[in-house]
């Protein structure tokens, strides 16, 4: 059966279903991510990368499932390095790689733009990461180190914590744990609380997510602590992030005993201590890693089923 969506642009265009496809495909692909067995599934295929805001773990993890399927990988990883220096617009520039490859990955720093180039190109487009938005993706494996680590995702306690202003992995990840019943919490400053309207959204759905400024409320119930570091680059007020920078930090003198574990999508600054990276505790390299089968998953669903 083909995979029902053509584009990877929101969360919000998944059904549970789908979801749980892409889960599964990729714990399938699991072994050949980690070079214990071949694919040659996208043999002659070529994915285009589009990105103009940076990136690690997003971009490389693309292409190494791109080439573990035995595809080939053509773009830019920096606007310097593109015509978009000389004035090329961005709906040239996507038209013009699309034309050179059988699907697309973007991130931009514009919300909205995966969406707008998915209307104007004829191959499948793959959010990753726009603006303050979405990055559905990242939430993808994220879903699925929480079913890898823990042998589930329903049923799980998760606190979200830190910007989920601008944080646009926490607002793909509270609609789909929503979808899978979570219980979640969302711990932030007042200044960064989620926005408004994903709560009303998440409320029409009847999931009710605690929100607290203390993330001592919730340490002792939750099994999962989702840590996002305040977003400099997000923010329109210098001072505003200078006033609020560092107001978490997970050591292991706060997390000792606790029945949990920490995720974050990366890159994270100090809101970890590197003492947190030894212990049982920390799972975001683990968590990095499972973002190759999750992404050989949605390219083998997409590019075969187009």
């Amino acid at each position: 059966m083909s995979f029902p969506l053509k584009n990877i642009i929101s969360i919000k265009d998944f059904s549970k279903r789908d979801i749980n496809e892409i889960l599964k495909s990729a714990e399938g692909l699991e072994a050949v991510a980690r070079s214990k067995e071949e694919s040659n599934s996208l043999t002659g295929k070529i994915l285009g990368m589009m990105f103009y805001e940076p990136s690690t773990r997003t971009r490389l993890s693309f292409e190494t499932a791109m080439k573990r399927l035995n595809g080939g990988v053509i773009g830019f990883a920096e606007t310097g390095a593109s015509s978009v220096t000389k004035g090329e617009n961005l709906a040239d520039t996507a038209r013009m790689v699309a034309e050179y490859a059988d699907a697309l990955v973007i991130r931009h720093d514009l919300e909205g733009a995966a969406r707008y180039v998915s209307d104007i190109v004829d191959v499948p487009v793959i959010n990753a990461g726009d603006g303050a938005g979405q990055h559905p993706t990242q939430t993808l494996l994220d879903l699925y180190t929480m079913q890898r680590i823990l042998g589930k995702i329903k049923g799980l306690k998760v606190a979200l914590i830190g910007d989920l202003k601008y944080g646009r992995t926490v607002h793909s990840l509270s609609y789909a744990l929503g979808m899978y019943g979570v219980k979640m919490s969302f711990v932030s400053p007042d200044e960064l609380k989620m926005p408004r309207g994903i709560v009303h959204d998440l409320n029409q759905n009847n999931v009710v997510a605690q929100e607290t400024s203390d993330i001592h409320e919730v340490l002792d119930e939750v099994d999962v602590l989702y840590v996002t570091r305040i977003q400099k680059e997000r923010f329109p007020d210098p001072e505003e992030y200078s006033r609020i920078k560092g107001a978490y930090r997970i050591d292991c003198n706060l997390i000792k005993g606790k029945d949990l574990i920490v995720m974050h999508p990366l890159p994270k600054m100090d809101e970890i201590a590197h003492e947190v990276d030894h212990t049982p505790y920390g799972k975001y390299f683990e968590q990095a890693f499972y973002g190759v089968p999750v992404r050989m998953a949605i390219l083998e669903s997409l590019i075969k089923s187009f």
